[in-house]
């Protein structure tokens, strides 16, 4: 016989009333269980994108690395993302500006992914469209000046023919690099001056310090180069023993069993190297996708091995052992800081003119 809640006295009523409170709550809870979690927006907004970005068919990528060193990193986006193609173009960072500032002029962006590093970076800023990475779950301390996608570094590093330099010779500080021994064209030297970055980034050199040093550098005479890849090219051959590099470089060919090391000379930069998508490109969505994959663990795992992932800000050994970057900066007893706001660049912008009055070359 049901029962008449309206004739049951109060105390007994509110009772029954908590008791129904809390059995729809069990009930709830069980409902809950083995049912799967709320699904995660930004998944399905690069579910979103990657729609966008097959229908659009195609990425084009431009950055001053090899092919053979970003062929990983293609292939894993390709086999992650069916149905788009990556058409990849090394081009110096320079001339991608270049290149970019005439092509918005005129409204026809040929490309959908560039880099920007160094003294490309403040142009590069009004040059990028506008993207809230992290609908595209990009972290936050990856994303500089809002629109700008950290994703790999690019060391500065002096290094040496480790047949052409005995042990003891090996130069282990700024100061050692103007022995005599190195002078009249020993040293190969990048005439852009970027490798004297670091003297305007830490306190213990110093900017004006810096201007010195590169004086007396020029004074022992040196062999410039255009760029570091020819100070590069010069070292393994054994034509200049020593000279500035870029460590991927170095790794590169070390690998391949190349007589070449990093000297332990230090501190140094860890130049950061940034990707975006330009204002106007053809390809939007295709170029959002592809730099968010760049700098998601999946992108960095395919990257690493050609040594061009992440490092951090400033000198952390903490991942050595997987990094083969941090692991010979590191094992070189090499310190490295990075830059971290849009000031540094500034500041760089008008030091290296002074850099390179200073070494002679006035390459600008």
């Amino acid at each position: 016989m049901p029962v008449n809640r309206s004739r049951l006295p109060s105390r007994r009523r509110h009772r029954a009333a908590v008791l129904t409170a809390l059995a729809l709550v069990v009930a709830l809870l069980a409902a809950g269980c083995g049912s799967s979690p709320p699904p995660d927006p930004k998944a399905k907004d690069l579910d979103e994108l990657y729609q966008e970005a097959k229908a659009e068919g195609e990425v084009i990528w431009f950055a001053p690395k090899p092919e053979a060193q970003m062929r990983p990193a293609i292939d894993a986006f390709r086999k992650k993302y069916p149905g788009i193609e990556v058409k990849y173009t090394n081009k110096k960072a320079p001339d991608l500006v270049t290149q970019l500032n005439v092509e918005q002029a005129a409204d026809r962006v040929s490309f959908d992914v560039s880099n920007a590093g160094g003294l490309t970076v403040l142009p590069s800023l009004d040059m990028a469209a506008n993207v809230q990475w992290s609908d595209y779950e990009v972290p936050a301390d990856q994303v500089f000046d809002d629109n700008l996608v950290y994703v790999w570094a690019v060391p500065k590093v002096w290094a040496y023919n480790t047949k052409a330099v005995p042990r003891a010779n090996i130069p282990t500080s700024w100061d050692g690099l103007l022995a005599p021994r190195w002078k009249s064209g020993k040293l190969t030297v990048e005439s852009r001056g970027s490798f004297m970055t670091v003297w305007a980034q830490d306190p213990a050199l110093g900017a004006e310090a810096g201007l010195d040093y590169a004086s007396r550098l020029a004074d022992s005479s040196p062999h410039y180069t255009e760029n570091t890849t020819q100070a590069h090219a010069n070292i393994i051959s054994g034509q200049t023993p020593v000279g500035t590099d870029l460590i991927n470089l170095v790794l590169g060919d070390q690998a391949k069993g190349a007589p070449i090391a990093v000297a332990p000379v230090g501190p140094t930069n860890a130049n950061k190297s940034y990707l975006f998508v330009p204002k106007g490109s053809p390809h939007p969505a295709a170029g959002r996708l592809l730099t968010a994959f760049l700098a998601s663990e999946e992108g960095q795992a395919a990257l690493v091995d050609t040594y061009n992932s992440i490092i951090p800000t400033d000198t952390d050994c903490t991942d050595a052992a997987t990094n083969k970057v941090i692991g010979a900066l590191c094992k070189a007893g090499v310190k490295w800081f990075s830059e971290t706001n849009v000031a540094q660049y500034e500041q760089f912008s008008a030091y290296f003119p002074k850099v390179e009055e200073a070494l002679g070359t006035d390459v600008n």
